[in-house]
């Protein structure tokens, strides 16, 4: 029983080596608690530092590189940003009146039933008095369109006896017309190119355009005679430079001098209370081409005019090809456009 006794009896150096390893496990649990800490807090680069000060080494964190992170400037430096190209200016897009914006009647002979029959429908229309001394027609000797009521032809002018007279006209406007002016004026300069007269026109322009949307107004007297057509307006009264200038007219005729800047539109007559041309067709074809330095490739593309005169009799006098090929190369501008856009889905046919 004292041999036992000796045997398990501790010695004296017992409580120290006890104390001891506590202290160790309590070390070894510090570790453990500070590793965890950092795991949480999302250092893994900090852990793998602690592990090799530690003489271990983990496989993965000593294959992974370091991820340092770098707070990103809140702006770029000015002069690491690439120079913009300078965008093209405004687009001059030149309006027609009758048969493009409204459509008018000499009141005593339109028939009550068109009238009511168009108001009904939603065509919204006016009454317009006029007095003139001017003895010539008011209206453009255009040759009629098909299903077009023509006034008399003269609309205002003087009686018998030299004395003014007073003409009454009903005026129907085109569907969309005020939200595609106020639209196309944000992005291009708005004049108006009628080949009726001004004691006409201008009247009846006042009552359409309130908000002095258009920056020019012209007259008949503006427009000059061809060989082929009289009353044809010629666009180089307004710009010598025809990249940014577009003519919106019923009467193809009028693009005689400069067929590629002109976009036909269809003939507007009170009978056709649904015509969408202006918001459907017309306006998103200008918001394309202000985006255009040169807007002629696209619409040779879309309408083919130079050819439509061709075929109607009437060579290429184009002023605006002629003048151009002095200095630039068209048809390579047009190649280059046709990579870029397509006007396909819009064409014009006689």
């Amino acid at each position: 029983m004292a041999a036992a006794t000796e045997v398990y009896s501790p010695t004296p150096a017992a409580p120290h080596r006890e104390q001891a390893a506590w202290w160790a496990v309590v070390g070894w649990l510090g570790l453990l608690l500070q590793v965890l800490l950092r795991v949480i807090r999302g250092a893994p680069s900090s852990l793998a530092k602690l592990l090799r000060s530690l003489g271990l080494r983990h496989p993965l964190l000593s294959a992974a590189p370091a991820v340092a992170f770098v707070q990103l400037p809140s702006k770029a430096p000015a002069d690491d940003l690439p120079p913009l190209s300078p965008p093209p200016g405004r687009l001059t897009v030149v309006l027609d009146l009758d048969e493009t914006l409204v459509c008018a009647y000499e009141s005593s002979s339109l028939p009550a039933t068109v009238r009511t029959q168009a108001v009904e429908a939603g065509l919204h229309c006016f009454d317009m008095e006029g007095i003139s001394s001017d003895k010539a027609s008011m209206w453009p000797s255009f040759p009629p369109f098909p299903m077009i009521l023509l006034l008399s032809s003269h609309f205002l002018k003087k009686d018998a006896k030299g004395r003014q007279r007073v003409n009454h006209v009903t005026v129907f406007e085109r569907p969309g017309l005020h939200e595609f002016l106020q639209k196309t004026s944000e992005f291009a300069d708005l004049i108006l190119f009628t080949a009726g007269l001004e004691g006409y026109a201008k009247p009846l322009v006042d009552r359409i355009d309130a908000h002095n949307r258009f920056c020019r107004r012209l007259y008949r007297p503006s427009t000059v005679t061809t060989e082929y057509r009289d009353h044809v307006k010629d666009l180089s009264c307004l710009s010598k430079d025809f990249r940014r200038i577009v003519l919106v007219d019923n009467n193809p005729y009028s693009f005689l001098l400069q067929p590629l800047n002109g976009i036909p539109c269809l003939t507007f007559s009170a009978g056709q209370p649904m015509d969408d041309q202006l918001m459907r067709v017309i306006f998103p074809l200008l918001k394309r081409l202000s985006l255009q330095n040169d807007v002629r490739p696209a619409l040779h593309d879309a309408f083919h005019m130079p050819e439509w005169f061709q075929r109607n009799g009437i060579p290429q006098i184009d002023r605006a090809i002629r003048q151009d090929r002095k200095s630039t190369n068209l048809e390579s501008e047009h190649r280059k456009w046709r990579r870029k856009e397509d006007f396909s889905g819009i064409k014009y046919s006689s």
